[in-house]
């Protein structure tokens, strides 16, 4: 029967769920210390600790010298006590010895206690931190245990707790203890005061699970959502993209009557989410990311360094709508895009037209052809300005004046970065590309902060330093840490650092297909005539059969000489062929004669044909003369 300490030793194992062995050490070392407490022992001595779950005793072994008398019994013993653990123990030898004291599972119980929770407590919070860490960006559900003004404490499982800031809850939300919420998991930090866990309402990735969880064609990457822009409790903007031909991805996450995207509204507190389709096109795709507002057009003017620039015109009525209360429609538009967009009315549109026109020498041509329109737009411009309607002919005319001339201006913008990307690349082509190969952190004769400096704002290798050295040191300027100084010793190394030559990689020659035959010793005559073949009749009525192996054998150097016969230069092999050819007449008419020399299959129908080779003294060359069958009996040479 086991004991109690046994029963109570699984009954931890269990509750914890912690494994065996961890209590294990933590229970012997809570023992050792307990020994070295009680009997005030040396740290260095060497201790054990054996435990007996059967009957719960605790035996403790320290090491102790043999000595003929004993000055300390913590660290001698006697050489007969010694011999009862170690029979060939002899006097100085170091000897494991039970020296369990008296009273011990008291004096144990009680000290090792504190150790024993504190080994508990280490083993769970490694476990939870392992859990969790796998799910950071993942949303997790919990109880509310405690809120104040400054954060909520959640109650998550395995017993651990997570803490949501102030600025991370949704704005106007109010928890109550003991309600179930759900929250994104954005860090998990082991601290010496525990473990940190970081939970989220507020982080627009919390949108971006629910519509995982919500929509399946999401989770199964049927539909992708390309970006999320958030201002929590207010207004979002997602913009959607299908994977499949056939699918429409806005109504897959709005669902049928828009049941998928009510129950996400609910679960943010009524925050109004729009989901819009993205686009390739920049211009389609910021014209869908002002909805619900109508556009009048989108012009874009792309910078040649970072920000980018979008004017989206829309009409009169729709002006506040584009904008927003607050401009919070631009302003999620625009994190939603990331272009910085400029909304203005049709009318601000066409005044801002027509300054430009009369004021940029480049849109002369443009003003000249325009100016019958120009003048009529003044003039809608004006009545407009009294406060009188226009028609919506005269609407359609401004529209149509504003679109052209932004056109125009587009494609002189874009002409122009083209141009200075054109300019950038001829810059880069010219540094070395080896330069591209050393660490930023690599580069000699620049003091180690500034490289790191250097690495944190993005420069990655030497060749990006030199790149920007040379087409905006304006950038290193204002680096931070970097005064004129330092930028000096940048553009010395730049202008000064040489590679060192590049290898150049020893050609072996080839030799040629001739160089091989003339070492091989082999002949080659300057010339050599091949016999001319001409396109033979197909014979009526003849089955095909299969020709002996010798025939075919003769046949091919005539076939091959006929397709070569303007080279001069003949291979070894097309030479053995012809020159096993020199022979007096041979003639290969019927079956009996092929069946003499050899040939491995039989002959199959009445075929007859043959040829006959005959050496010319007058040409020192081989002639090949075919025979053709004009009736049953008679042969024909040709």
């Amino acid at each position: 029967m086991k004991s109690e300490f046994a029963l109570a030793f699984n009954e931890v194992l269990e509750e914890r769920g912690l494994p065996r062995d961890v209590i294990m050490a933590a229970l012997e070392s809570a023992m050792i210390s307990a020994y070295h407490k009680a009997v005030g022992a040396s740290a260095v001595q060497d201790v054990q600790v054996v435990m007996d779950f059967d009957n719960g005793n605790v035996s403790v072994f320290a090491e102790k010298e043999v000595s003929d008398t004993i000055t300390d019994y913590r660290t001698e013993v006697l050489l007969e006590e010694a011999r009862k653990y170690d029979p060939n123990a002899q006097i100085g030898d170091l000897v494991m010895v039970e020296s369990t004291p008296k009273d011990f599972g008291r004096i144990a119980a009680s000290t090792a206690k504190q150790a024993i929770q504190q080994k508990i407590r280490d083993a769970e919070k490694q476990r939870q931190f392992e859990h969790f860490s796998k799910q950071v960006n993942e949303i997790t559900s919990g109880i509310v245990q405690a809120v104040n003004s400054r954060q909520a404490t959640i109650g998550l499982d395995m017993k651990a707790e997570g803490i949501m800031q102030k600025k991370e809850m949704i704005p106007n939300e109010r928890f109550r203890i003991h309600e179930r919420i759900r929250a994104l998991i954005v860090s998990v930090t082991d601290t010496n005061k525990g473990l940190q866990i970081e939970l989220s309402r507020a982080h627009r990735n919390f949108l971006r699970r629910l519509l995982e969880n919500e929509v399946p064609e999401i989770y199964h990457g049927i539909v992708e959502i390309r970006s999320i822009a958030r201002e929590p409790g207010q207004r979002a903007k997602v913009a959607v993209s299908a994977t499949q031909q056939g699918i429409d991805p806005v109504g897959a996450c709005v669902g049928q009557r828009g049941v998928r995207i009510q129950a996400i509204v609910r679960e943010l507190h009524d925050e109004k989410i729009d989901v819009i389709e993205w686009s390739p096109d920049a211009a389609v795709y910021i014209s869908k990311a002002i909805s619900p507002a109508r556009v009048s057009g989108v012009y874009l003017n792309p910078s040649i360094y970072e920000h980018k620039t979008a004017t989206v015109v829309v009409p009169e009525d729709q002006l506040s709508l584009a904008i927003g209360r607050e401009g919070q429609n631009a302003r999620l538009a625009a994190k939603l895009t990331g272009w910085r967009i400029d909304i203005m009315s049709i009318s601000e549109a066409a005044a801002k037209a027509l300054i430009k026109l009369r004021e940029d020498p480049s849109l002369a041509a443009l003003a000249e052809k325009e100016a019958d329109t120009m003048a009529r737009v003044e003039e809608l411009l004006q009545m407009k300005s009294e406060g009188r309607i226009l028609n919506m002919d005269d609407s359609t005319l401004i529209g149509r004046f504003v679109d052209r001339v932004e056109r125009r201006g587009e494609a002189d913008r874009k002409d122009e970065v083209d141009a200075h990307m054109a300019e950038l690349k001829a810059v880069r082509d010219e540094i070395d590309p080896r330069a591209f190969d050393i660490k930023i952190l690599d580069v000699p004769g620049i003091k180690e902060h500034i490289l790191v400096t250097l690495s944190e704002n993005n420069l990655e290798t030497f060749g990006d330093l030199i790149f920007v050295v040379r087409t905006n040191p304006d950038k290193i300027m204002g680096f931070n840490g970097i005064g004129p100084k330092f930028f000096e010793e940048i553009l010395d190394v730049v202008n000064n650092y040489e590679f060192p030559p590049m290898e150049v990689e020893e050609t072996v020659e080839v030799a040629q297909p001739e160089e091989i035959e003339a070492t091989a010793g082999v002949e080659v005559p300057e010339e050599v005539a091949i016999p001319e073949v001409t396109e033979v009749e197909p014979v009526e009525e003849i089955e095909v059969v299969e020709e002996p192996e010798l025939v075919s054998e003769v046949a091919e150097p005539a076939l091959v000489g006929s397709e070569t016969e303007t080279s001069d230069d003949k291979s070894f092999e097309e030479l053995f062929r012809l020159d096993s050819l020199r022979r007096d007449k041979t003639t290969i008419e019927d079956e009996e004669d092929l069946n003499q020399l050899g040939a491995s299959k039989k002959k199959k129908g009445k075929k007859r044909r043959g040829f006959t080779v005959e050496y010319d003294p007058d040409q020192d060359t081989d002639v090949v003369h075919y025979q053709r069958r004009k009736n049953e009996d008679d042969w024909e040479q040709w």
